[in-house]
């Protein structure tokens, strides 16, 4: 079973974001961590700088790493057009 961490700064930014946007990102998340496998549904990233994995919900993206113990970390959360600058 997996389990979620926020990293400060992406706590930061992620509670900044539209309550909606908010619902649906967790929502998502809720749906992708009670699945067998949640990195079936996970992008691996060319740029393993900002992370190693990014989960797409809607215009928004989730960069995260897998750390020990099935901890996933969550390293940002923003939109499309600005997660990788």
């Amino acid at each position: 079973m997996f389990q979620i961490k926020f990293k400060a700064s992406a706590q930061k930014r992620f509670l900044k974001l539209p309550l909606d946007k908010q619902k649906r990102i967790v929502t998502k998340l809720e749906f992708y961590l009670s699945q067998q496998n949640p990195l079936v549904f996970a992008e691996v990233l060319t740029n393993t700088k900002i992370g190693k994995y990014r989960f797409r919900v809607g215009s928004y993206r989730i960069v995260f790493d897998i750390g020990y113990e099935n901890i996933i970390m969550i390293l940002d959360v923003d939109h499309r057009k600005d997660i990788y600058r």
